[in-house]
């Protein structure tokens, strides 16, 4: 492919301004004739996964330019999850997912580059320039920005939220709490457990977006910074070879990433993010495809939250290839990937590097055997996936629970209504001991066209840290949760209060039934009575054609124009 072949070179002569603009910021005469590659991050100071990605960036435009061609820096920080817990900040999470999407479309098609290498680490910061990608169809390399380092005897930022509800019950000190708080985050890098920002850095590389074996390098290794300059040097080669994004994701390219999903006992937003991803690669995948996959599934990877290792030991134990050679057999290995090859040809070609040997050399220095961190796909941690979608009359689109993370006791229950309008008065009555043993606190109005969808984390966290009620009552919302939390939660229920959806009509002890194994969410009787399923739905539509909408939230702003575009939950809250 020549250069005069590139969409840079084509615009540069619609555009006789550019040239003189790009001098007057430093480039010189041989630079107006290279490639453009542009090099989007979510560099900024807002929080750990950001504030360490500059250095990747230039490390990438170095590569850029050793291969020949000419870097351009963009950036579109993106928020910090943890840091916008507890308040309405929160609200503008999922949003933002989308708006970076925007900028990474508007960048690109503004002043067209041949490729792109995209840097983020995060919870929206990652999906959102994977949507953008899709948009454009720019070739491009995906670097994930790696991952924090453990604080003191392994602790982790997700254990936070349990020692909070632990503080507010009096059950540990101040001082001890101080103590957590202020050793968490030792490094910069995504939160070390396998929440959403670490799930969505493993479902880059399995996509075929990130280099092999880039997926959570923990952010202090000097192997992520080769990885950086090696990012630069593949988009280059895109950008020659004329392989672009979309002809590399596919269909089989997003069934590999939920088969990985499963293998890690990934994040629920996941089911938010993938479709999504999809839908801007111009391809429909839905959360029925996470059951269909899941359902059968090993679950092979013990990471927090549901297992014992921080996240930064899944490098430790071979990362993402090292996954994919266990459930070797179930991926289509035949699928293109950023390296110009197939997937089962990268397995081939880093099983002849030296990658392995050095996982091992840090796996010894920590004292650890590989199967400690990662099982054999016969030995599994779980052999029913860790993922299930449950339908019924309350939930007839749909809703998704973690059931890896759900006590047995959970499994099928049978639990009494307890409604609340918004999260605030959830958590208050559960830490007030206003919830009893055999409640369902059901949240509602917080789904993409209610709140913006926020996480429930802090809820979720004070039920699951109490001993008698994380294995007694559950957690029912069409908002969702953070990738951190456990227990029994039950998200996204759909279609939402908001849209009138049958959450929204639930009264004071309606017997709401979970059953997980035969995936079931119903409404089963009401006052505390079970009654036959032709009296409730009876009784159902009675309520829903007294309901009335509850006022929109957001009057102006990003949540105005998200809440009224957003579809729902279960097709990826994208924006429509």
């Amino acid at each position: 492919m020549g250069y005069e072949d590139f969409k840079s070179e084509k615009v540069r002569k619609l555009a006789p301004e550019m040239d003189p603009l790009r001098l007057g910021m430093g480039w010189k005469k041989e630079d107006l004739d290279k490639p453009k590659i542009l090099i989007e991050s979510t560099f900024g100071d807002s929080h750990p996964g950001s504030s360490g990605l500059l250095a990747l960036v230039n490390k990438s435009a170095e590569g850029v330019e050793k291969a020949g061609g000419r870097p351009v820096r963009y950036f579109v920080t993106d928020i910090c999850d943890g840091q916008a817990q507890g308040h309405d900040g929160i609200n503008y999470s999922l949003a933002s997912r989308d708006m970076i999407a925007n900028m990474v479309e508007i960048h690109n098609n503004a002043t067209p580059f041949d490729a792109g290498v995209f840097i983020a680490s995060c919870d929206k910061g990652l999906p959102g320039l994977l949507c953008g990608i899709g948009r454009t169809n720019l070739p491009s390399v995906v670097l994930p920005g790696g991952v924090m380092q453990a604080g003191p005897d392994l602790l982790t930022l997700e254990m936070i939220g349990a020692y909070n509800a632990k503080r507010a019950r009096g059950e540990i000190t101040e001082e001890q709490f101080s103590y957590y708080k202020h050793n968490a985050c030792p490094s910069c890098g995504a939160c070390s457990f396998m929440g959403t920002a670490c799930t969505m850095q493993v479902m880059a590389e399995a996509l075929g977006l990130a280099l092999p074996g880039t997926a959570l390098l923990p952010a202090v290794c000097p192997e992520l910074s080769a990885a950086a300059e090696n990012a630069g040097k593949a988009a280059m080669n895109l950008a020659l070879s004329g392989l672009s994004s979309r002809d590399i994701v596919t269909k089989e390219s997003f069934e590999n990433a939920i088969i990985i999903h499963a293998a890690i006992s990934g994040s629920t937003n996941a089911i938010l993010h993938l479709p999504a991803i999809a839908h801007n690669f111009g391809i429909e995948i839905d959360a029925d495809a996470f059951e269909k996959i899941h359902r059968d599934a090993h679950y092979i990877l013990n990471v927090r939250p549901a297992g014992f290792w921080p996240a930064e030991y899944v490098f430790y134990a071979g990362g993402v290839p090292a996954i994919m050679e266990e459930v070797r057999h179930l991926l289509h290995l035949d699928v293109m990937t950023v390296t110009g090859k197939t997937l089962g040809e990268n397995l081939e070609d880093i099983k002849k590097s030296d990658y392995y040997s050095i996982c091992e050399k840090y796996r010894k220095e920590k004292g650890v055997e590989k199967e400690d961190i990662l099982k054999p796909y016969d030995k599994p941690i779980g052999s029913h996936g860790t993922i299930a979608i449950l339908k019924g009359n309350l939930a007839p689109d749909g809703s998704v629970v973690k059931h890896s993370a759900v006590p047995k006791e959970m499994f099928h229950a049978v639990l009494k209504a307890r409604p609340f309008n918004c999260e605030e008065d959830a958590i208050a009555a559960v830490l007030s001991h206003r919830i009893k043993p055999g409640d369902a606190v059901v949240v509602r109005y917080e789904g993409p066209k209610g709140a913006g969808m926020p996480e429930l984390f802090y809820t979720t966290e004070a039920i699951s840290s109490d001993p008698e009620l994380g294995k007694s009552i559950a957690l029912i919302t069409d908002g969702r949760f953070s990738g951190a939390s456990k227990g029994p939660s039950i998200g996204h229920v759909s279609p939402e209060a908001a849209e009138g959806g049958p959450i929204a009509v639930v009264e004071d002890d309606d017997l709401i039934e979970i059953d997980i194994d035969n995936r079931k969410l119903n409404i089963i009787g009401v006052k505390g009575e079970k009654l036959p399923p032709e009296v409730v739905e009876k009784i159902l539509k009675e309520r829903r054609s007294q309901w009335t909408p509850k006022e929109a939230k957001y009057k102006s702003g990003v949540l105005k124009i998200y809440s009224e575009h957003a579809t729902g939950a279960m097709k990826g809250g994208y924006m429509e």
